[in-house]
């Protein structure tokens, strides 16, 4: 299976800005949709926001205007800048990415998670 690795979680005050990032460790022909998801204490795992090989993104309604996913193909990067933040974004951040390793044999894998904190 293909090992996502994601990095930029940490503690933030309200307000203040986290970057995140995810990358496949292992080596990948193509890929197609990649995501973040969170999950806070006590709910259920939510998309945060997906982007497409084609660039099409799209938000969870509570991120609209704050946070912007992108991706750097050349790197196989997703990228989660996240502006604004607010308490309630207090969450495990774990990204999703999909497509195909070099046998071209499909994956669809989860990093291990990151945790953001927003707090005074």
């Amino acid at each position: 299976q293909v090992q996502l690795v994601e990095s930029g979680g940490g503690l933030v005050q309200p307000g203040g800005s986290l970057r995140l990032s995810c990358a496949p460790s292992g080596s990948v022909v193509s890929i197609n949709a990649m995501g973040w998801y969170r999950q806070a204490p006590g709910k259920e795992r939510e998309l945060v926001a997906r982007i497409t090989s084609v660039d099409s993104t799209n938000y969870a309604d509570s991120v609209k205007g704050r946070f912007t996913i992108s991706r750097d193909n050349a790197k196989n990067t997703v990228f989660l800048q996240m502006n604004s933040l607010k308490p309630e974004d207090t969450a495990v951040y774990y990204c999703n990415v999909n497509g195909y390793r070099r046998s071209y044999a499909p994956f669809d894998s989860w990093g291990q998670g990151t945790q953001v904190t927003v707090s005074s």
